[in-house]
């Protein structure tokens, strides 16, 4: 690891440390810097106290798991097409994570129901994009793309479907987490540990998707066995993003900015870009969800609103450099 290497990564360190700090101070009821930190380090009972420990901190935390987790599993698809458009968004594993979790809504089935409904959506989009995809031992990235898209279109028409006959009293909670929605945040631990348990694994293997990104083909030549790796990074992506869905709802373009804002920083080292993503990740949701929540307060904003609304323009402009390239 080069010293470039290291700067990289202490910098998503301490954009990390602080992103939590303004989530912690920032907030429709403002607490002084001071009293933040003597109600992190002590529990008075007061309204402060529990504003700090029981909603902002909970928040806070599970927003940064939440977008760490969408990261990385974007440098896992884009590893796996060599394409910087790809995101579990794009191809369709977020679309069925979404719609399994608003059917559950729909059936009224208890929020605890819901991650395992996200799992099954997001494991069941996954086969179908490599059944429609797979033919004989061609794994072509481009037939991936269009495959995940058209898939997601689908989905998106589904979920279409859902609120449209869903009761009028369900509706706007099934809308509003569609979304974007951290405001149930609880229990932060859960979503914290799969994003460090995934992420040493993924490290182990950092070599490995060092040479894939030159293609499948060197991989192979270099003694790669890329057909495991292959499932293991989509399967490893969509229970990713199944997580994040059912933990905070449909978060977009998060895993599309963060690992090509990586890379343009000189973090193509997936021993850099694999920590960086979630460190980085974690804490761009962590500040949008701030923003969520602050700028027409008391009010909330859905945080997927303002990562779609920087998503959106970055995501033509990937699109319109490769094509110009």
């Amino acid at each position: 690891m080069t010293p470039g290497h290291r700067r990289l990564l202490a910098l998503a360190l301490v954009l990390a440390v602080a992103s939590l700090a303004i989530a912690l101070l920032v907030g429709s009821t403002d607490i002084p810097s001071a009293e933040v930190l003597r109600h992190l380090l002590g529990d008075d009972g007061s309204v402060q106290d529990r504003i700090v420990d029981q909603l902002r901190l909970p928040r806070a935390l599970t927003a940064f798991a939440v977008g760490g987790l969408l990261a990385v599993a974007g440098v896992m698809m884009q590893v796996l097409l060599r394409n910087p458009l790809a995101d579990p968004y794009v191809l369709g594993v977020s679309g069925g994570a979404a719609s399994a979790v608003l059917g559950a809504m729909l059936l009224a089935l208890p929020v605890a129901w819901y991650t395992a409904a996200a799992t099954v959506g997001a494991l069941f989009s996954t086969l179908l994009v490599f059944g429609l995809t797979h033919a004989g031992d061609d794994w072509r990235s481009e037939r991936l793309l269009l495959t995940g898209i058209v898939v997601a279109a689908g989905w998106a028409a589904l979920i279409s479907f859902v609120l449209s006959v869903s009761p009028s009293d369900r509706l706007p909670g099934m809308l509003f987490w569609l979304m974007g929605d951290l405001g149930q945040a609880s229990t932060p631990s859960v979503p914290l540990a799969l994003l460090i348990g995934v992420l040493m694994l993924a490290m182990l293997r950092a070599r490995d998707l060092n040479v894939a990104t030159q293609g499948m083909l060197r991989a192979a030549a270099l003694g790669v066995d890329t057909g495991r790796l292959r499932l293991e990074l989509y399967f490893a992506a969509a229970l990713l993003t199944a997580a994040a869905v059912a933990i905070a709802g449909a978060i977009g373009f998060v895993g599309l900015i963060v690992p090509h804002l990586l890379r343009r920083l000189g973090g193509s080292d997936h021993r850099v870009l694999l920590p960086g993503a979630a460190l980085v990740g974690g804490s761009l949701l962590v500040l949008a969800d701030t923003a969520a929540r602050t700028l027409i307060r008391p009010m909330q904003l859905p945080v997927g609103v303002l990562t779609a609304m920087i998503g959106v323009p970055v995501f033509l402009y990937l699109l319109h450099t490769r094509t110009a390239r």
